[in-house]
């Protein structure tokens, strides 16, 4: 199970970080942890994800640079450090955990088959 939470509202040009607090899993050994996000009217995205075994992360072309998603391990919480946030950056913002391998082809990957999302948190960007 994973939460989300720490959505909020920022002026363009802000930072914020969100929290994604994992339980009753094994994700820490084997599983890969993603950050998704679904704007008003359009379709949910895959973001950035790490693989925690490896520590491999992958971010999508439009956060590059921007974005970073640290974790602490003795709090099981994987973070979505988000800057320089942009109106653009305005969504509902999700995690996600499964197996595999971090990619961007595991993004597509959960995007597809998922079904159950969690709560999510609402980051909006705007003066």
């Amino acid at each position: 199970q994973v939460v989300e939470s720490g959505g909020g509202l920022v002026q363009p040009g802000g930072s914020l970080r969100l929290s994604c607090t994992v339980s009753g899993s094994t994700f820490f050994d084997q599983n890969v942890l993603g950050w998704f996000r679904q704007a008003p009217g359009k379709e949910r995205e895959g973001v950035s994800c790490i693989s925690y075994n490896s520590g491999r992360t992958y971010y999508t072309g439009s956060v590059q640079g921007q974005f970073t998603i640290p974790r602490d391990n003795a709090k099981n919480t994987l973070y979505l450090q988000m800057n320089s946030l942009k109106p653009e950056d305005t969504a509902m913002y999700y995690c996600a955990e499964d197996v595999g391998a971090c990619s961007a082809s595991w993004l597509q990957f959960v995007l597809g088959a998922r079904t159950n999302w969690g709560q999510g948190t609402q980051v909006t960007v705007s003066e």
